[in-house]
């Protein structure tokens, strides 16, 4: 069950609006999932969480209908969260909170990259990016924000006190 800690790397990797990038605190915390149901398939090295999904662990809190986590041979695990939408909360060590939150969120472990996809939304405190879909390369820690239609923008609002206060 190890490998289900991976799943809070999907809230860790939401932290672009910060100079913080891990809490130290909270990877050492116990990990709390809860679902109406539980499916293991170890054929498929598939693992369902559905129905009400919280997952927390310290500070990261997690809400979803339905969670999938992916285990490939060889590879790291990737981790699909759905929700209408699906919401995400940390406290960050600054004591910063950041919060997530789209209809789908899609995490490949192995390459390290995020993608949050209708009606998007990162937050930390009054500063924000919206759009349809948000990717977040946490190697090269470059996020990417684009709407579906060229009828409708990309929204941000930085409020420059907030992100230069430690």
């Amino acid at each position: 069950m190890n490998f289900m800690k991976k799943i809070l790397l999907l809230s860790l990797s939401l932290a672009p609006f910060s100079t913080v990038y891990c809490v130290t605190n909270d990877a050492q915390q116990p990990i709390n999932i809860e679902s109406k149901t539980q499916n293991f398939d170890m054929k498929k090295n598939t693992i369902i969480f559905d129905g009400d999904v919280v997952i927390t662990q310290g500070s990261i809190k997690i809400n979803a209908d339905k969670v999938i986590i992916l285990r490939q041979k060889g590879k790291k695990e990737i981790i699909n969260a759905y929700g209408n939408p699906m919401k995400f909360h940390q406290v960050l060590d600054n004591g910063k909170p950041i919060d997530g939150q789209a209809n789908q969120a899609h995490y490949d472990l192995g390459n390290e990259f995020l993608t949050l996809t209708g009606n998007a939304k990162l937050k930390q405190m009054d500063s924000s990016v919206e759009a349809n879909k948000i990717t977040y390369d946490v190697k090269k820690q470059q996020l990417k924000a684009a709407k579906q239609n060229t009828s409708s923008r990309v929204k941000t609002i930085l409020i420059p006190t907030q992100l230069n206060n430690k």
